[in-house]
């Protein structure tokens, strides 16, 4: 097993549940390898553990195959001769192994564990307010990729509404977390040669763990993406199989618009030949909580609150790589005729960078706070900005920006080059400004978030308020 790296503020949560005189009933979810089934398992050392997980959706899946299955790896944990023929038999069975002491019991994958049987939850809810819930050091996780489907099931279910004690949210590691993966030649390593992997596997932990710090990020993408059986070449079709099952082309549909960038969804329906309608906002609203899309809305300056438009923006660096480059080469991959040299030159490549290095400024955005010496507490709001075209007003786009209650807008300007960035910056940055509208007293500081160098002209101008480095993301 890899080394575990980051989780720090998770595990505390965790950790939190030991001093309880109650048994714990919680949730963890999030995007599928981003370390729910690790964090518990590393968690559990510390005691007697029971990890159970769901059969992945195949065509033919039942519910009685998921309880012989779920039957055979309760005998696989030490308890032999439970019959499989009724998940309130199976659930007493494992309770009577965990009446005492401090226990964990994980039910990873659970939708995939009770989808298909309409008395799962039910019979799950009885067994913990009947036998479970005896144990005060008891703590069982439902655990789960499909979280539009654990919040519908559970998290809104009225049976289990009051009994959940911590609902976690596993989101991709802080880039000064994912540093550690480059250890111990961290230190030797350039943010850029770092950066150009990160842009493909953001920070999601099963991704970072099959970097070789001992070869270049080229051939690190080579293995990982270009190589027959490497990790990302197949991952893209397994979570969309897994997670969405028949409805996968669905989804696969609508983040293959996204893969350009943010689109309104007017603008999606338009791209997908498909009317309006509450079937296409579930798709969106599923992929934004599974954590592969993000939806960011416009906000009033006057007061700070959100407003009525919206954008979607594709943010998993791993599904638009895979959408850009990896698809179109499938077959190349599959004959072994891909090499380290190609990767030097796909095509576009300055422009998807420039996508993906926003999606990693923005995913950490509480270090940009950090850099930029903000106090949460005095964050109005923040994100991606855009203000939309009138006949009084023009239209204005910003990677990020930043208003906080000292009325201080911070404009930040993500930019990816392969060169060392020029003068030309301030004056895109200027027409940005002048395009905003602006409430009285408000100020303006505009921020330049780089990842490979600025002209020296740019720093003679001291037009930016900061210029951050992306090696002061790494930490």
């Amino acid at each position: 097993m890899y080394r575990f790296i980051g989780r720090e503020p998770e595990m505390e949560r965790l950790k939190g549940l030991l001093s309880k005189r109650s048994a714990s009933l919680i949730v963890v979810r999030g995007r599928r390898r981003i370390g729910k089934s690790r964090l518990l398992a590393e968690f559990g050392k510390e005691m007697k553990s029971y990890f159970f997980s769901g059969m992945p959706p195949v065509l033919k899946m039942n519910a009685q195959l998921q309880r012989e299955e779920f039957a055979n790896q309760i005998e696989r944990a030490g308890l032999p001769g439970v019959k499989s023929d009724d998940w309130g038999n199976l659930f007493w069975a494992l309770s009577k192994h965990t009446e005492k002491g401090k226990v964990l019991v994980v039910f990873d994958e659970i939708s995939w564990m009770g989808g298909k049987d309409p008395t799962f939850l039910g019979k799950l809810k009885t067994a913990w307010d009947m036998y479970f819930s005896k144990n005060p050091n008891l703590i069982m996780a439902l655990c789960g990729s499909i979280s539009s489907w654990i919040e519908k099931n559970i998290l809104s279910n009225t049976g289990f509404v009051g009994r959940i004690t911590i609902d976690l949210v596993l989101e991709e590691l802080p880039l000064n977390v994912c540093n550690a993966f480059w250890h111990p030649k961290e230190k030797r390593i350039a943010a850029f040669e770092k950066f150009k992997l990160l842009s493909i596997t953001g920070g999601v932990p099963r991704y970072l763990e099959e970097i070789s710090p001992g070869l270049s990020a080229e051939k690190n993408i080579e293995n990982l993406c270009f190589t027959r059986g490497g990790l990302l070449v197949q991952e893209f079709e397994k979570i969309f199989s897994d997670l969405f099952s028949r409805r996968s082309k669905s989804y696969k549909e609508i983040i293959t618009v996204l893969a350009d960038g943010p689109k309104e969804l007017p603008e999606i329906c338009k791209a997908l030949k498909k009317s309006r309608g509450g079937v296409r906002n579930k798709y969106l609203d599923d992929l934004v909580k599974a954590g592969f899309i993000q939806r960011d809305f416009a906000w009033h300056l006057e007061d700070g609150k959100e407003g009525k438009l919206s954008r979607y923006r594709l943010s998993d660096n791993y599904l638009r790589f895979y959408l850009k480059y990896i698809s179109h080469n499938l077959s190349k991959i599959e004959k072994g005729d891909f090499s380290t040299s190609m990767v030097t030159k796909l095509p576009g490549w300055e422009g998807i960078m420039g996508l993906q290095f926003e999606n990693l400024v923005v995913h950490n955005r509480k270090t940009v706070w950090k850099l930029l010496d903000i106090l949460a507490e005095e964050v109005i709001m923040d994100g991606p900005f855009f203000q939309t075209s009138t006949q009084r007003q023009p239209g204005c786009q910003i990677d990020y920006m930043i208003q906080t209650r000292f009325q201080n807008l911070y404009i930040c300007e993500i930019k990816f080059s392969k060169n060392p960035i020029d003068k030309k910056v301030i004056e895109e940055m200027e027409e940005k400004r002048t395009r905003l509208k602006l409430p009285r007293q408000f100020s303006i500081r505009p921020v330049l978030i780089h990842v490979n160098g600025v002209e020296d002209s740019v720093l003679d101008e001291s037009y930016f308020d900061k210029i951050i480095d992306f090696s002061q993301l790494l930490g």
